[in-house]
């Protein structure tokens, strides 16, 4: 992680392991988390629900997210709301990396 408060390449933090989900945590904090993921094609979390909720932002490749029963193919470049206490599951369709913000705050 950089530690200098300089600008860092976010693509460059983490790599693609063969068959593997590599995870990196950026910042932890006990108000919410951000975290690098680097999926490899095929590679997959089973649906889950969180109680909190979190933004993904695509930076690499292509993922499929099901929301609630509902497919959705996120590219490079765009975002999607997991809203808190529904289901949800992702899949890469390719190699791909993604940023996870989850706010742990039910203060609106």
């Amino acid at each position: 992680m950089n530690d200098n408060n300089k600008p860092f390449e976010l693509n460059e933090l983490i790599n693609f392991q063969d068959k593997a989900i590599v995870s990196s945590t950026l910042l932890k904090k006990k108000t919410g988390t951000i975290t690098l993921f680097a999926f490899a094609e095929g590679q997959a979390l089973s649906e889950h629900t969180a109680p909190f909720d979190a933004l993904v932002q695509i930076l690499d490749g292509q993922m499929e997210i099901t929301i609630g029963g509902d497919p959705q193919v996120v590219k490079a470049g765009q975002g999607i709301i997991l809203p808190a206490n529904i289901p949800h599951a992702l899949r890469a369709v390719e190699n791909a990396k993604m940023l996870l913000t989850m706010i742990k705050s039910d203060n609106e």
